[in-house]
Parts: C-alpha cells; structure tokens; sequence
C-alpha cells in the first residue's frame, strides 16, 4: 500500500502536470468564447442599426430631391460600412491573438512543469535504487 507521502507527491504532480494546465487552458477558451461571442453580439446590433435606419431611410423616399439625398446618403453609408468591416476585423484579429499567446504560455508553463516532474521523479528513482543495492 502506498504511503501518505507517496499519494501526496502523485497528486501534486497530476495537478501540476495534467489538472493545472487543463483548467487554465478550460479557462481560457472560456473566456475567450465569451469575449467572442459579445464581440459578436455588439457587431449583430450594429449592422442591424444601420440596417433598419437605411430601411427608414428609403421608405421616406417621397419625390426626386428625396431620392437625391438617400442615394448620396448610401455612399457616406457603405464608407462607414467599410471601415466598421474593418475594425470588427481588427478586434477579432486582436482577441484571437491574444488567445493564442495565452494558450502558448500555458503550454509552456505546463511543458516546464512536467519537465520538472519528470526530473524529480527520475532524482528520487536513482535515489531508491542507490538504497536497494
């Protein structure tokens, strides 16, 4: 049977090797799934804004004049179009990136923890079979 030490030394190097790490990176998609997802949600009401004012914006249409200043009206909306395409590119562009620097941290974090473990398991093997012989 295995001794208090023994099951104490096994469990912190699970937690350190394989349960730590696996948390962090869980987190870590959790949050990044969220911060995605009101990205999303803030980038939805936008476009969705623009397009029931548009949509106002046309049915208001009642004579030549009218048709005048929504056409030139389109054109300053497809620029602020274009450049709202942009940034929400840009902000996903960003998150992702951070994720990604994020999770290789954790990587490494988890890589130097089990480089460790395997070190000092490796230490207290040659330890005991110094004490066999």
């Amino acid at each position: 049977m295995m001794n208090s030490d023994t099951v104490n030394q096994f469990q912190s190097q699970i937690e350190s090797t394989i349960a730590g790490p696996a948390r962090a990176y869980a987190s870590l998609v959790l949050d990044h799934f969220e911060q995605l997802t009101n990205l999303q949600l803030e980038t939805v009401k936008g476009y969705t804004e623009t397009g029931l004012k548009q949509t106002r914006a046309a049915l208001d249409v009642k004579g030549p004049s009218d048709v005048q200043a929504y056409v030139e009206s389109q054109q300053k909306v497809a620029k602020e179009l274009g450049e709202r395409v942009k940034n929400d590119v840009e902000k996903v562009t960003a998150l992702n990136q951070t994720f990604a620097q994020n999770v290789q941290k954790v990587t490494q974090d988890s890589a130097q923890s089990v480089s460790k473990a395997t070190q000092e398991g490796a230490r207290k093997a040659t330890q005991a079979a110094a004490k066999t012989q």
